[in-house]
């Protein structure tokens, strides 16, 4: 029996935040090694575990997998959450990188100069409310299935459940003009490994605040 994987990172959200969604979605124990200080970071530097001297870095099945993309390609289709042919799987694609960008712009915000953080705020509910969010709405209701691609679950649809909870963060009315979503994070929120994740207590991350952002910059020289 392989033992479970083993995620690096800092106690926080990050890149490897969705990871851990993932993983959780698909019902996997995983264990979490922080990086607390900077000598944390360098000692796996040191250690030459890092393919390219960058967290995440994920142990899983004999790799030490780093690149956020990669690990959670592999873990989509170890999983099978990855759609059921070359089709599917580009779909899957195209909407887990149209969330990856809205996130990013999340995951950002705290980082960001307190004079420009309302101006970007602004920006990431503008360009959720009508660049994204329209998108996966037409989606649901074109296709009329409970899932955005074929129908059943996949990295896409826990991507995009992930992405919903971080914009209605930013602005809890978020959802009020997209039925189709409303239902979707019903549905998506209440599959029994992904409602144990959303419990208290769960391995998901709090939102980043003021001192989270501090030990990160301490980590790694920002």
């Amino acid at each position: 029996m392989a033992g479970k994987p083993k995620l690096h990172y800092t106690k926080g959200r990050g890149k490897m935040e969705s990871i851990r969604w993932l993983l959780a979605a698909a019902g996997v124990e995983f264990e979490e090694e922080f990086i607390e200080t900077k000598e944390d970071l360098e000692k796996l530097r040191n250690d030459g575990v890092l393919l390219f001297q960058q967290v995440p870095m994920v142990e899983i099945d004999g790799m030490r997998m780093v690149q956020t993309r990669a690990i959670l390609s592999y873990i989509a289709a170890k999983y099978n959450l990855y759609g059921k042919d070359l089709k599917e799987r580009a779909w899957i694609d195209m909407y887990v990188e149209g969330t990856t960008d809205l996130m990013g712009m999340i995951m950002y915000l705290p980082f960001q100069p307190a004079d420009t953080k309302e101006k970007n705020l602004a920006l990431i509910i503008e360009r959720a409310t009508t660049r994204y969010f329209p998108v996966y709405e037409k989606a649901l209701k074109d296709h009329g299935q409970d899932y955005l691609v074929g129908n059943k679950l996949s990295w896409a649809d826990v991507h995009l459940l992930e992405a919903i909870l971080m914009v209605e963060e930013c602005k809890p009315d978020a959802l009020s003009a997209f039925p189709s979503l409303q239902a979707f994070k019903g549905r998506i929120s209440n599959i029994p490994t992904i409602k144990k994740f959303l419990q208290p207590g769960s391995q998901r991350k709090p939102p980043t605040d003021e001192k989270f952002v501090a030990v990160v910059k301490k980590i790694f020289n920002i």
